[in-house]
């Protein structure tokens, strides 16, 4: 009786830890539209932030890297995957932060972190366009449900903002790092099946590094690293907490609740970054961009779980859509 006891606490134990690690990883994701919007306060640019992050992270992904060789990843790699992990590492951690971090010049922290948020929809659309798949029509009322949302968004931040066409151009740089993030999901399902969950991303990350600082050496000059040590400390804080952390406390809530359990807490990420703007950087908040997050929260939502729907894919190779997990390097 006493070891059954001590199992239930166990499992219950791991349960809130899971939990825990979950909403700690979507708190982690969602602030670092937070650390941007503050480096940029300090005359720091996008260029030179994201540079400095990644700078800073990358002593994590050379050991996570190691880490991978020494259990034999380089034998799983074929030299036709090499490409592959270039390019995709290129889409999901060059070009998608790369964008992301111009378009916040424009926008509110929370409009962004919704903008990305549709990502899965995104998927959804190349999935059928060049992956053959055909989905039912209440997954397609839920892509109108999110899209609906991310309009009430967008119509807060349009009062807000003294000048519209800088909101519009914000919005067009976060969807297409949106649109190059949808393109490493969707290209990265093969590759994460034959190389591995650790490996693929360990490798495409070093590639994205290396495009980072070599766009920082060609576009801008090393005054540019002449910046306020709040910067150097707020980047710092942003590839600790917002890249390399929540990476590892997702994977853990994964192990610990199940990829369903664990994604389904990243729903908190823009409702934490809606917050975290208004309480940090002095954002407006509305009552429309509340009903604009719930809306493009549900739709997300649905489309996540549209793979335990019946799906009819036209040719092999097509993917499931991912989890609503937004974490966008």
């Amino acid at each position: 009786m006493t070891n059954i006891k001590l199992a239930v606490q166990a499992n219950a134990f791991a349960n809130y830890k899971g939990i825990l690690l979950a909403v700690l990883s979507a708190a982690g994701f969602s602030a670092k539209a937070i650390f941007v919007k503050l480096g940029f306060g300090y005359g720091a640019n996008a260029e030179t932030l994201l540079a400095l992050r990644m700078l800073f992270a990358l002593p994590f992904f050379v050991l996570m890297a190691l880490m991978c060789i020494r259990q034999g990843a380089l034998r799983r790699i074929a030299s036709r995957d090499w490409g592959g992990i270039v390019v995709l590492g290129l889409c999901g951690y060059y070009l998608a932060s790369l964008f992301d971090f111009i378009g916040l010049q424009y926008i509110s922290a929370a409009l962004e972190r919704l903008t990305l948020f549709l990502y899965p929809t995104v998927v959804l659309f190349l999935s059928v366009l060049f992956l053959g798949k055909r989905y039912p029509r209440q997954v397609w009322l839920a892509v109108v449900l999110a899209y609906a949302g991310a309009a009430l968004a967008l119509q807060h931040d349009l009062g807000a903002a003294s000048s519209g066409s800088a909101v519009w151009q914000g919005v067009a740089w976060v969807s297409a790092g949106m649109l190059a993030y949808a393109v490493y999901i969707v290209g990265s399902g093969e590759m994460v099946t034959r190389i591995g969950a650790n490996a693929f991303p360990a490798f495409a990350t070093l590639v994205a590094c290396a495009a980072v600082l070599l766009h920082f050496a060609v576009s801008q000059p090393l005054s540019a690293l002449a910046v306020p040590w709040q910067v150097y400390a707020l980047c710092l804080g942003m590839a600790l907490f917002s890249t390399v952390f929540p990476v590892w406390a997702l994977s853990h809530a994964i192990r610990l609740l199940g990829a369903g359990r664990a994604a389904s807490m990243s729903t908190l990420g823009p409702v934490l970054t809606l917050f975290m703007g208004w309480a940090i950087l002095d954002e407006t908040l509305s009552w429309s961009q509340l009903a604009g997050a719930a809306l493009v929260i549900m739709g997300v939502v649905l489309i996540a779980r549209s793979h335990r729907e019946k799906t009819v894919p036209a040719r092999a190779g097509a993917v499931n859509l991912p989890e609503a997990q937004v974490g966008t390097a």
